[in-house]
């Protein structure tokens, strides 16, 4: 099958409600691997852009597709993502499509597809006028995230992080400095003909100038770095860890945070990591193997302490909490099609929840670190200042920093141009009663 098509099932898939890093895989591994750059981008661009693509699709539409024909308004979106996005011909891009209804064996489709296409290279000037001023058009995000992101800063302009959002994030590695420093490993990047340069916060993170595939990365199957955004990488600092620590990552999927915490303090007193979802704990075990890396492993809700919990109090707790993933969005642009507005109470209600029933677990002058990967003040913010005004002996650990922004209660990165995702992390210091 073509990876035309392939990403048609992708984008199809997602719009029914599935997340694009479930579907994703199994549309590569039947791919030809000389093609999967195509395909991965094929469905991140048109994923990226559908809120717009879409808006397009109702005004050359003359009536809506039927639900079971939903792959080929899928293939109409990638056709019109790469007529607007790409540089190739457009005759070659209209031929491609049309031909990629016969993969999806859809043949009565072949005209449908042809004529919306070609219609649209005759109207897009005429539909681009008509559709300036909406919203949604000009950015690419539905109203009402582009209205929550209106209220994240008043330092930022809302442009900015649009911009940031529909921008491709860059690749960031963070090296293991138990095997080496990380001008060494700059230096291996260097004799590779990997461009790369350190970055602005974190101690162990290097930016490449250029995505490359993992097997590229010099030692990178002997753990000497790993593929982790700069914010997430600030986490294992936060924690203000000594080897005599007992740790607790409770939502520890993929790994990443996991791992720096032990590549920081490795004869580290205990590392419990434990995560609800079999199959992201598993990629967590594949992760720690390539590093070279042994904690206690649990597949558990953090929030159930009856289920896995023996008692024994912990000097750190990390809660990376479930979020609606608002900061990085430029990596799973699926979010603006499945995040919904009535999604951010509830996984705010979700974060509070794991908050409190985790506290018991935490030693008297112990620290919770307080993660997500938001930019939404419901989910961060709030969330602190909820739980503090139920517990007396809940008090803020401040965080001083030169990276981001100082909030009420913590800091709050946001997604940066060819800089880190948006991420947020406040420090709570557990006090007596």
């Amino acid at each position: 099958m073509t990876p035309r098509a392939l990403a048609a099932q992708v984008l199809a898939s997602v719009l029914q409600g599935q997340s694009l890093s479930a579907v994703l895989p199994p549309a590569v591994a039947r791919c030809e691997s000389n093609q999967h750059a195509i395909l991965k981008d094929l469905c991140f661009g048109s994923l990226r852009y559908y809120p717009k693509i879409e808006l397009y699709l109702r005004a050359l539409l003359a009536k809506p597709l039927r639900s079971k024909d939903i792959e080929v308004h899928a293939l109409l979106a990638i056709g019109l993502y790469q007529l607007v996005y790409h540089r190739n011909a457009d005759h070659a891009i209209v031929n491609e499509t049309v031909a990629a209804t016969k993969h999806l064996k859809r043949p009565w489709a072949k005209a449908v597809v042809n004529a919306v296409m070609r219609n649209f290279l005759r109207q897009r000037e005429t539909l681009d006028a008509k559709l300036a001023t909406h919203p949604t058009f000009s950015s690419a995000h539905p109203a009402w995230l582009l209205k929550a992101l209106g209220h994240v800063s008043q330092d930022v302009p809302l442009e900015d992080l649009v911009n940031a959002n529909n921008a491709r994030a860059p690749m960031t590695l963070r090296v293991n400095t138990l095997h080496g420093s990380v001008a060494d490993y700059l230096g291996r990047l260097n004799l590779a003909g990997i461009v790369a340069s350190t970055t602005s916060h974190s101690l162990q993170g290097i930016q490449l100038h250029e995505p490359v595939d993992v097997n590229q990365l010099p030692g990178f199957a002997q753990g000497d770095c790993s593929v982790q955004d700069e914010a997430a990488q600030l986490a294992a600092n936060l924690l203000l860890l000594n080897k005599d620590h007992r740790v607790l990552d409770a939502c520890s999927a993929p790994g990443g945070k996991t791992a720096h915490i032990k590549e920081m303090q490795p004869d580290i007193g205990s590392l419990v990591a434990l995560d609800n979802d079999a199959r992201r704990l598993s990629r967590v075990r594949d992760t720690l193997t390539r590093l070279g890396i042994d904690v206690d492993l649990r597949l558990a809700d953090a929030a159930l302490l009856e289920d896995w919990w023996d008692g024994n109090l912990f000097d750190r707790i990390l809660l990376d909490a479930p979020c609606s993933a608002t900061g990085v969005i430029r990596r799973h642009p699926d979010i603006k099609l499945l995040r919904k507005p009535e999604d951010i109470d509830k996984l705010a209600l979700a974060q509070s929840r794991l908050i409190k029933n985790l506290w018991p677990a935490l030693k008297e002058g112990g620290i919770l670190l307080y993660a997500t990967c938001s930019v939404l003040p419901r989910e961060n913010d709030e969330v602190i200042e909820g739980f503090l005004n139920d517990h007396e002996n809940g008090l803020i650990h401040r965080i001083e920093a030169d990276w981001g922004s100082e909030t009420r209660f913590g800091r709050q990165l946001l997604p940066t141009v060819n800089a880190q995702d948006g991420f947020y992390y406040a420090r709570l210091q557990k006090g007596p009663l």
